[in-house]
């Protein structure tokens, strides 16, 4: 009898960047620290996305995941010259593809200030309020502390509140959100998002590889969810998140990296062994995803199964025998390859 397991949850992704595989170019300097990462990589690469960019980007990682046996994303987004309907792209993708999802729009003010973080802000109201799929539901979100004043992190909270839902956001992956909320006056940015307000329980905290112990105890105790990317922490140098031994709410993501949870899993394994944490407490992050996505789907997010080259959502047969079900591969990776030409034509040409 073939042995039958539940889909893996991608806890915490980034659907823009499914065209990255297809050849994309390295910057003109290299980054030498993770803001430069930021800089002349992923803000370049999230500048330049436009519909049809994006809806190739989405499908392609979505197509993906499906085939790694991934059957629920998490996802963050950023399209700032095309924010309004974006989240409806992704979502077009997931539900047409089988993927179950949580989507949000990351408010940020680095581009276009107040003005581009309430669009951010009303893209996540107007798609929570609007969407119907059955697979995809939505949450509020902000980018990062250290993108955005006072003032949009108490709106994203105030929004997250008024919809009955959570807010999802990159918390000190970096020494710069630290240092920005010291230099706000805060303690840190935890301490920050909480003063103001603009975490309501069960949202969504990405990376806090530097939160102290104490912090990760807070987090625990306010219910809030902390989202482990190892292969992306250990890619952009930020170091290991050992604090986040102090809490049992702590989920797998990736960061953007291909939604191969596995992969992911065995990240997670050396880099605890060798950072000193408890392996087993640590892999039991693969699982905690479930329960994330129950807070938001209810019971009906762990209708969906995987067993040897099958993958079931929803009581809907996605992929058989390691075959895609719901689109032609083929096609979707041949409009990948298209698109992700004319995004790295676009992303040249943008200015410094």
């Amino acid at each position: 009898m073939t042995a039958v397991a539940r889909g893996r949850v991608n806890a915490h992704t980034h659907l823009y960047g499914g065209l990255v595989p297809f050849c994309m170019p390295a910057p003109e300097q290299e980054p030498t620290d993770f803001i430069e990462i930021l800089e002349r990589v992923w803000w370049r690469l999230d500048r330049a996305h436009g519909e049809s960019t994006l809806r190739a980007a989405a499908r392609a990682y979505t197509a993906e995941a499906l085939l790694q046996g991934t059957t629920a994303l998490i996802d963050h987004h950023e399209s700032p010259t095309f924010i309004e309907g974006s989240l409806d792209v992704l979502a077009d993708a997931c539900q047409e593809l089988g993927m179950r999802a949580v989507l949000c729009y990351g408010a940020t003010e680095r581009n276009d200030g107040r003005e581009e973080a309430r669009r951010g802000l009303a893209e996540c109201r107007r798609f929570i309020g609007a969407n119907r799929r059955p697979l995809v539901t939505g949450v509020v979100g902000i980018h990062a502390g250290f993108t955005v004043s006072d003032d949009t992190l108490r709106e994203a909270g105030e929004l997250a509140r008024e919809l009955d839902t959570v807010v999802h956001v990159h918390l000190a992956e970096d020494v710069t959100d630290v240092r920005d909320a010291r230099e706000r006056g805060y303690e840190g940015p935890l301490e920050r998002l909480l003063e103001c307000d603009a975490l309501p329980t069960g949202s969504i905290l990405a990376h806090g590889v530097l939160l102290s112990s104490a912090e990760v105890r807070l987090c625990a105790e306010r219910r809030f969810w902390l989202v482990q990317n190892p292969r992306s922490n250990h890619a952009n140098g930020v170091g290991y998140p050992r604090a986040l031994a102090h809490s049992r709410r702590v989920a797998l993501g990736t960061d953007g990296f291909p939604a191969d949870m596995i992969d992911e899993a065995e990240m997670l394994i050396m880099q605890a062994a060798t950072h000193g944490e408890d392996v087993n407490r640590a892999v039991a992050r693969l699982d905690a995803g479930h329960e994330l996505l129950a807070e938001r789907f209810g019971a009906n997010a762990v209708e969906a199964a995987v067993s040897l080259g099958r993958v079931e959502v929803g009581g809907r047969t996605v992929v058989e025998d390691g075959r895609l079900l719901t689109a032609d591969l083929d096609a979707v990776r041949a409009d990948a390859s298209e698109q992700a030409a004319l995004l790295w034509e676009t992303m040249g040409a943008l200015p410094e």
